[in-house]
């Protein structure tokens, strides 16, 4: 596992070492983050535990950081703020240490109740309802640690895919039967959207991988017309419950309040546009019936056209 051999590189005793190393194979494995993730979670770690190291005067170990209290984490949190470090960053940063104190605690190496008292930085809202690509990915990689029944982490990961990864809305994806999910060599999903009509979604391998995956762990059988998103008594998932789990996930990866269901929709259009997509192209994957909506839909953020403008004007510089 790639993430595995970097463990050197943490200060921490030898104990503590195998603990991070177990940890990591288990993102790398059963939570499937991305490189990018995982090289991120690598990071944040190695930072926190260079700074428990320099604040306690100590190697860092596993009782070491069973016995922290809410003030040294509150001390790194300072301290990033005093380096400049964004709201945002330490927002993830501390979504990292809480993902791996709580793995830790279920697998009974130590548990520390202090973390879960630590605020997390909240960053301003932001306009357009658009997610960065970075937060859209957070979150879509994220939402599995928010239940620690397998099956429902990976069921959450689904949807949220459906809906970035292929811009459904969340009425669409969830009303999927199982017989409409989409099996390995799928290209396309065919949506029925608002008026009963039928537009076909290009799928992503990661779209139907999660899907596979959540197939194979859910509890209850998933055949023909039945739902294929079951709530925790096996009824079909309502979007409340889709809606409550991104809530959370505004908590823990301190997301913008203006973060929900429909803004990960919201932030497949825009980036599809962003990275150059054709406006009609956009309209038909959104299932628009008017183009006027999807130019209303995707406005670009005023932020990312005032850089573009200051980069490239003549003037500007």
């Amino acid at each position: 596992m790639a993430g595995t051999a970097r463990v050197v590189g943490f200060q921490a005793d030898e104990n503590l070492q195998a603990v991070i190393s177990a940890w990591l194979a288990w993102l790398d494995s059963e939570r499937r983050l991305s490189p990018h993730t995982l090289d991120a979670y690598i990071r944040d770690l190695s930072g926190f535990l260079a700074f428990v190291a320099e604040h306690q005067g100590d190697l860092p170990s596993g009782k070491l950081l069973r016995d922290l209290k809410l003030g040294d984490f509150r001390a790194w949190l300072a301290q990033r703020a005093a380096k400049g470090l964004s709201a945002s960053s330490t927002a993830r940063a501390l979504s990292a240490i809480r993902t791996f104190f709580a793995w830790a605690a279920r697998h009974h190496h130590f548990e520390n109740a202090a973390i879960s008292l630590v605020r997390t930085p909240k960053k301003p809202a932001a306009l357009p309802r658009a997610l960065s690509p970075e937060d859209a990915r957070m979150a879509v990689e994220s939402v599995g640690e928010l239940d620690h029944r397998p099956w429902i982490a990976k069921r959450d990961g689904a949807v949220l895919l459906l809906l970035y990864g292929c811009g459904l809305r969340i009425g669409e994806a969830l009303s999927l039967s199982a017989g409409e999910a989409p099996a390995a060599g799928q290209e396309v999903l065919v949506v029925t959207g608002k008026g009963r009509r039928q537009r076909q979604v290009p799928l992503l391998p990661l779209v139907i991988e999660a899907i596979d995956d959540y197939r194979a762990a859910c509890p209850f059988e998933l055949r023909g017309q039945d739902a294929l998103f079951r709530a925790v008594r096996g009824g079909p998932l309502r979007p409340r419950a889709i809606q409550t789990r991104v809530q959370q996930l505004r908590g823990l990866l301190g997301l913008p309040e203006g973060a929900t269901p429909h803004a990960l929709r919201h932030s497949f259009a825009t980036h599809l546009l962003s990275g150059g997509g054709d406006l009609r192209a956009v309209q038909d994957l959104l299932g628009h019936a008017s183009l006027s909506t999807t130019q209303r839909y995707t406005a670009v953020d005023m932020s990312r056209l005032s850089a573009v403008y200051a980069q490239a004007h003549p003037r500007a510089k």
